[in-house]
């Protein structure tokens, strides 16, 4: 016995008279008062199913039995939709299976949440029902996209000459930046095996035994602290190559993730190429080693301007070796009293000693600003000279703000990229369908 010969999401108008079995779950039932339409899913998709009582009356008993994730089979044949009953939102939308036959697999309870729409659900109610939550659309659409990115990477590499090695999971520890988690050994009283960080030391062995091409896809296990984006347990790719320069990998890298992102996601809009930035050059644009190029208002530095200006808190800044730099937020200068303070109080959370802010008024050209045109709690301490420099530098257009952080090198960058980014999210500049990738070089060994 055959459970099925099709797959729900598989069928298109090209199957129109065909005989098909069907198996898979209730996604949705609609009672129409006679007919009854069922979309049916499984793991390639769904398809509507009509039970015509004038048709199959014994399969139409059996669809009114039926709830939502009862495990149904169905055998019926594949007919081209009515005109204007086209659903062009599922590949299936322009056909219907007609069923003339219905047996009920397994029933199913009500199940705790919605499987069949995109709700939130909490968490731990998630987790405690995780086979069910695996069932929704969301986090089939993940999984699948997981195994078609890793599939990718094979193919890619395989194609330029890779090979792949499997390395052992339970090995020694090894001197890395994380703590190791520990599986104890039962035949060796008191011994513990370590669980890999990364496949360090068998990558380097692999290389000097003379493998030049050799990537895996590793999984990694650290027993850190959580946090946002770092976990006990993750996968990467680990590559490995001799005989190569810097630019060699990232010329690659750049070939694989441009590649990936095509084939995977087309409807994102790739920045290309990949910008290279040193690390010195990141933090001095945008205070940040993971900087976000979707949008502008880089950082620039007005240190040297600093000594023209009354302003006490600069002058002891760079007194004791520190800077003054900051942005121009587009459009700031019609931020509240409130916006700027939360502005000030998020520079403080990170550490710093405090924001000035200049909103730039009127109309015409930055040159032509006068005293006038200035708005800031710190004016008269402030040189027109300096913020003449400020504006020019940062590309500050009239109705724009200026914030500037006076203080020492890290401090200042950890602030003034809080607030690019806190700022961008607030201006929406950050086109969520834009990728925008980099790669940093040059990183200090020890800070």
């Amino acid at each position: 016995m055959h459970y099925k010969t099709h797959y729900c999401g598989d069928l298109r108008k090209e199957n129109c008279g065909q005989e098909v079995t069907l198996a898979g779950w209730v996604h949705r039932r609609r009672d129409h008062g006679g007919l009854i339409f069922i979309d049916l899913r499984d793991s390639r998709g769904l398809v509507q199913v009509v039970f015509n009582p004038q048709v199959a009356p014994e399969a139409h008993a059996v669809a009114g039995q039926v709830r939502p994730e009862y495990v149904l089979q169905v055998k019926g044949e594949v007919a081209l939709r009515r005109p204007g009953t086209v659903n062009d939102a599922i590949p299936t939308g322009e056909i219907e299976v007609i069923a003339g036959a219905a047996a009920i697999l397994n029933p199913a309870k009500t199940p705790p949440f919605y499987i069949n729409e995109d709700v939130e659900v909490d968490e731990l109610l998630r987790l405690r029902y995780r086979y069910l939550d695996l069932r929704r659309e969301n986090m089939r659409d993940r999984i699948s996209t997981r195994y078609r990115v890793i599939k990718f990477m094979r193919d890619f590499l395989y194609a330029k000459g890779f090979i792949e090695i499997e390395t052992p999971i339970l090995a020694n520890p090894t001197p890395e930046g994380a703590r190791d988690y520990l599986v104890p050994s039962r035949q060796s009283n008191g011994s513990f095996y370590a669980l890999p960080q990364s496949p360090q030391q068998f990558k380097q062995l692999l290389m000097v035994a003379g493998y030049e091409r050799y990537f895996q896809i590793a999984r990694c296990f650290r027993d850190e602290d959580l946090r946002a984006d770092r976990q006990p347990e993750f996968t990467q790719l680990d590559v490995e190559m001799s005989f190569v320069s810097a630019d060699d990998v990232l010329d690659l890298m750049e070939e694989l993730y441009t590649a990936l992102c095509e084939a995977i996601r087309p409807d994102k809009k790739m920045i290309k190429p990949f910008a290279r930035l040193t690390y010195d050059e990141a933090m001095r644009r945008f205070g940040s080693d993971k900087p976000d190029l979707r949008y502008g208002m880089e950082l620039v530095d007005v240190s040297d301007l600093g000594p023209s200006c009354d302003f006490a808190v600069f002058r002891d800044v760079l007194a004791a070796g520190g800077q003054i730099r900051g942005l121009a937020v587009p459009g700031g200068a019609a931020f509240t009293r409130r916006e700027i303070d939360s502005l000030t109080h998020l520079v403080e959370e990170q550490g710093g000693k405090g924001l000035v802010s200049v909103a730039l008024l009127g109309e015409g050209s930055i040159d032509s600003i006068t005293a006038e045109d200035i708005r800031s709690p710190v004016h008269r301490y402030l040189s027109l000279e300096l913020i003449k420099g400020m504006a020019q530098r940062a590309e500050a257009k009239r109705g724009d703000l200026l914030v500037m952080v006076a203080d020492q090198p890290l401090v200042a960058s950890a602030a003034l990229d809080a607030l690019r980014r806190v700022l961008a999210a607030r201006l929406k500049l950050a086109d969520p369908n834009a990728l925008a990738w980099c790669a940093i070089t040059d990183f200090p060994l020890l800070t």
